[in-house]
């Protein structure tokens, strides 16, 4: 294994996220941050043994599942990662350590170990700022028509951390601005049998998401966080079946924001 970071190639290709229903106008845009768990192979699996990248610690498992079936219940763009969080956080700030972790949940990444600013500085070119970029121009498009779309940004999380279960089914997470957090714990919490988290297991009170703050608190554009416990959609039945659950939540949010 390496005992030293991984360098990106400089004449290594940019990475291009995956859009989704990129010319349709909704009333609401999904995100997934952490939709792959794919290494460019440039980079020599940092390390890792392949095993590894099955992880949570790799993507969020089922995340993109639920993703693209959201976007195809309500006709709405979407927009998700291509490259596993591992590479490079793009829901973290780039002067946040945790954007590029030289371990994640007791595992050492090999690849990410002692990372120069020259070398995040690469990762952040080929990585970050494309898919951020995409995000923004895809904002944009639906501002310039006139409207106001509600963001969503899909995340899952291990049913357990640190020993400890984790009895929320789903967390609605938020940061300063709660005009769709609020009325989707309301109606998700109505659904029966669904344990809803008010910014649980993580609060963006406490902790920075690049893509709420910057995409949603900065343009004043609603915008919630969701994090679906793993073990719950890491299948297609399970996928499908939370998907239908949120949408109809999401549905009843969005109408109050009329």
């Amino acid at each position: 294994m390496p005992d030293r970071p991984m360098p990106i190639h400089s004449d290594a290709a940019r990475v291009v996220p995956d859009i989704v229903n990129g010319d349709r106008m909704a009333d609401v845009i999904f995100i997934c941050d952490h939709a792959s768990n794919v290494i460019p192979p440039d980079l020599a699996g940092l390390g890792l043994p392949p095993a590894a990248l099955a992880l949570h610690i790799a993507w969020d498992i089922g995340a993109a599942d639920i993703t693209r079936r959201l976007a195809g219940a309500f006709g709405a763009p979407a927009v998700l990662a291509t490259v596993s969080r591992l590479v490079l956080d793009v829901n973290r700030f780039l002067d946040d350590p945790a954007s590029l972790l030289a371990q994640s949940d007791g595992i050492e990444v090999p690849g990410n170990r002692g990372a120069s600013a020259e070398e995040r500085h690469a990762r952040a070119a080929r990585i970050f700022h494309p898919y951020h970029a995409a995000t923004c121009r895809l904002i944009t498009r639906q501002v310039a028509a006139g409207r106001r779309p509600a963001l969503v940004a899909v995340h899952s999380c291990t049913d357990r951390m640190e020993g400890v279960p984790r009895p929320w089914h789903v967390g609605v997470l938020w940061g300063r601005d709660d005009r769709l957090a609020r009325p989707l714990l309301a109606s998700l919490g109505s659904q029966t049998g669904i344990v809803v988290g008010d910014n649980q297991p993580y609060s963006l009170q406490l902790v920075r998401g690049y893509t709420t703050e910057v995409h949603g608190e900065h343009r004043g554009l609603p915008y919630v966080a969701l994090e679906i416990r793993q073990d719950l959609i890491a299948d297609p039945a399970g996928a499908a079946a939370w998907a239908g659950r949120i949408a109809a939540g999401l549905s009843a949010a969005l109408a109050s924001l009329d």
